[in-house]
This record gives structure tokens, sequence and C-alpha cells, in this order.
């Protein structure tokens, strides 16, 4: 019996500090993601092109503000390259990110608020761990609105959404 009781407690004892090694591990690779983010958005604010691509991987997407704005990669590359050239692509500043692991901790989603030209905006991504780097794999940028201003902003666009729709259903 005391045999039992022994094995029991190594059990749970083994348990315990794996799960602790675990937690351990999870705040590395947060730490790591948000490393890259961070120099995924430098990239971007520095007009890096090469720096920023090699951040995301090669089947990322980058969903944009506006309606007509879901980019597979290279046709984001097409549209981005123009804006690096000049010398500035766009420059978004972190005001807060919170960062969620799958269980093998090979992929990864997180949701960012962000200071931009369009004022505060909301970032969400998945990213994945591939070849040793944590890569962008799929981005969505919003434009937050406050809810006492939805209706001004639906307003404004009425006409625009409208139009979209229409190419949309066709």
């Amino acid at each position: 019996m005391k045999f039992f009781k022994f094995s029991i407690f190594c059990v749970v004892l083994l348990f315990s500090c794996k799960n602790e090694e675990v937690r351990l591990d999870s705040a590395l690779v947060k730490k790591a993601i948000n490393t890259n983010i961070e120099a995924w958005h430098k990239a971007a604010s520095d007009a890096d092109y090469e720096s920023y691509f090699d951040l995301m991987t090669k089947d990322g997407v980058f969903i944009g503000t506006d309606a007509s704005e879901n980019w597979q990669l290279a046709d984001f590359k097409s549209y981005a390259k123009p804006h690096f050239d000049k010398g500035k692509a766009w420059s978004f500043s972190t005001l807060e990110r919170t960062i969620y692991l799958d269980s093998n901790q090979n992929m990864a989603w997180f949701d960012e608020l962000l200071d931009t030209q369009m004022e505060i905006c909301r970032g969400s991504g998945v990213v994945q761990y591939v070849d040793g780097q944590w890569r962008i794999k799929h981005y969505v940028l919003s434009m937050t609105i406050p809810n006492d201003k939805v209706g001004d902003v639906i307003n404004i666009k009425k006409k625009a959404d409208s139009i979209a729709r229409i190419e949309l259903l066709k």
C-alpha cells in the first residue's frame, strides 16, 4: 500500500512539474511571437519590404479596412510595393496585444489595438511557426468605431457599400 501511495505521489509531482514547465515555455513562446509581430509592424514603418514580407508565410493573407482588400500574398505584395518604394508604408504602434496558443504551440492567434494614421485600429491575426520563426499567416485590420457613432459611419458608407454589395453578388 505504501508503494501505491508513493507511486501516486510521484505521478502527481511529475505532472505538476510538467505543467509548470509548459507555462514557462508558453510565456517564452508568446514573447517570441510578440517580438516578431513588433518586427513586422516596424518593417512597414521603416518601408523594409523584404523584412516585412519575410515575416509572413508563403500563403499569407492580409485583409485591410476596405471591403475590397482581401489579399493573398502575391496580390498584397503588388499592392504594397509602391508604398514601400516611396520610403514609408504605414506605421502602427501597439497599444495592447493578447496572444493565444494552440496546444501544440506551433500556431497562435492574437488581437491588438494599434495607434495608426487612421487613429485607433484593431488588428487580429494568426501566426504559424515555420522554419524556426513565427510568421504572420492571416491578418485582419479593422477601424474601431465608438458605438455611439456607428449610425454616422453607416450613413457615410451606405452608398459605397451598396455599390460593393452589387459587385460582390455578381
